[in-house]
């Protein structure tokens, strides 16, 4: 959100908030781009603008001054105006309390929900019906909305539909295809791009990234998740020897990494290896860091076996078991061609 000195938190998110602030037209927008770049922080500033007071009521959309008592509110995260919606599993990683002790105490009983519950979602029908109580009207955020199932869905539809006057809705995504169309037409669509890499190398080289641009690429291109990764100790060096580590079978501090993200590294491994094999350009690695020589039909087995290990990377499997067998894996499909062996996924059947 925008600070008391009216700073943006991603220097990037500028062009697109002076754009949404410039065409606004509807009661909804949905806020859309590649995952890590900042849809929920931009969905908040232009939430903390709409309710902003330092501008005239009825005048045009300014950005919020950061220093007015609505922008407080905002940045307290108390104001009254304003609802933020988000799974139990991501309100901490965002900064954001529990909504009320009762849901405090179900978290605590239970794995915390990755999605918008219906019951959240009847809630924030309810409060955009309510009276401001400030006079600028209320605002409804919804991050991420495709963690909305298809009950939830229909619950907000009718709101959508039927809109409340004083009310606005920002819906934030990463997957705009997972949600329902009928969802997506009411809306008025605010796509984002990844930011350029230089502007996001700068920004991660000030939040004391080393060799941001190494991680920037690691992330593909998505700067808040390469700092993320910075944050848990996944440093450039160590995404810079992990081809070779995995090539050599070398299992060693792989175990501390949660699946989800060591599948992921191995999906960006396999992916460039699969480039090289066929002689197209990397994304996620440097050349230099990739075993040379790997066979195509090993590369494209690697996939299938990854793909499929993926769909349970939320199992609570035996974490170094699992990690000692992705690594044999990752070693035999990054072991070099021998002769006599072909080059097709279907040679050795």
């Amino acid at each position: 959100m925008v600070d008391a000195d009216g700073k943006l938190p991603l220097p990037w998110l500028a062009a697109a908030l002076d754009e949404a602030l410039r065409t606004q037209r509807g009661h909804a927008l949905l806020v859309h781009g590649p995952q890590g770049i900042g849809q929920f922080e931009l969905g908040l500033i232009l939430a903390q603008s709409w309710l902003c007071e330092a501008s005239p009521a009825g005048g045009p959309l300014r950005a919020a001054c950061g220093h007015c008592a609505s922008c407080h509110l905002v940045q307290a995260r108390s104001h009254p105006d304003l609802l933020v919606l988000l799974p139990e599993a991501l309100r901490e990683s965002l900064g954001w309390d529990a909504a009320d002790e009762g849901d405090a105490d179900k978290a605590s009983k239970a794995k915390p929900s990755k999605e918008l519950k219906v019951e959240a979602i009847r809630g924030a029908v309810n409060f955009a019906q309510t009276t401001s109580a400030r006079g600028r009207g209320k605002v409804v955020l919804l991050h991420p909305a495709e963690r909305m199932n298809g009950i939830s869905a229909n619950t907000l539809l009718k709101t959508l539909e039927e809109p409340p006057g004083a009310a606005r809705f920002i819906l934030s995504s990463g997957a705009p295809d997972a949600l329902l169309p009928t969802i997506r037409s009411r809306c008025q669509a605010l796509p984002l791009a990844l930011p350029p890499a230089e502007l996001a190398t700068r920004w991660l080289a000030e939040h004391k990234v080393a060799q941001p641009e190494v991680l920037l690429a690691a992330a593909g291109g998505q700067p808040l998740q390469a700092l993320e990764w910075a944050q848990d100790g996944v440093d450039a060096v160590a995404w810079l020897r992990l081809p070779k580590q995995l090539a050599a079978g070398d299992a060693n501090g792989l175990a501390a990494w949660p699946l989800p993200r060591l599948l992921d590294a191995m999906h960006k491994l396999c992916h460039d290896a699969l480039c090289l094999a066929c002689g197209a350009p990397q994304r996620y690695f440097p050349p230099a860091s990739l075993p040379a020589a790997m066979p195509l039909y090993g590369l494209t087995r690697w996939a299938a076996a990854l793909s499929t290990a993926s769909r349970h990377g939320e199992h609570p499997w035996n974490q170094p078991v699992m990690v000692e067998s992705l690594v044999q894996q990752a070693r035999e499909a990054l072991a070099p061609a021998r002769a006599g062996r072909g080059h097709s996924v279907h040679s050795d059947r």
